[in-house]
């Protein structure tokens, strides 16, 4: 039986993001973990997820989100990658065009 667990108010609002359940819904489909063990402070080596598995589930979130990861941001070598980076990297790179600073200004 899996004991309760208590999520900081951040993690809280993690988990209630869009973000969140965009990348937890590829990951309960794509590489079929259970919802329930989807916790924003978990690693994804922590998931099971091996480096080429993280690579992929990158890939998957930069497609569900039309936006590109810099590599640097997200490399599974450097490990200990968690949910909540993951989520905070996505929603700092996917500012809606018109946030964008243009070219030149």
């Amino acid at each position: 039986m899996n004991e309760p667990f208590t999520l900081t108010p951040k993690e809280f609002q993690t988990v209630n993001s869009p973000t969140f359940n965009t990348i937890a819904t590829i990951l309960e489909t794509d590489f079929h973990l259970p919802r329930d063990a989807l916790r924003p402070n978990v690693a994804l080596d922590q998931l099971g997820l091996q480096p080429l598995e993280q690579l992929e589930l990158v890939f998957a979130v930069e497609d569900a989100f039309r936006l590109r990861i810099p590599g640097a941001m997200l490399d599974p070598r450097r490990g200990c990658i968690t949910l909540q980076q993951l989520c905070e990297v996505v929603e700092g790179t996917h500012a809606p065009v018109s946030q964008r600073p243009l070219a030149g200004h």
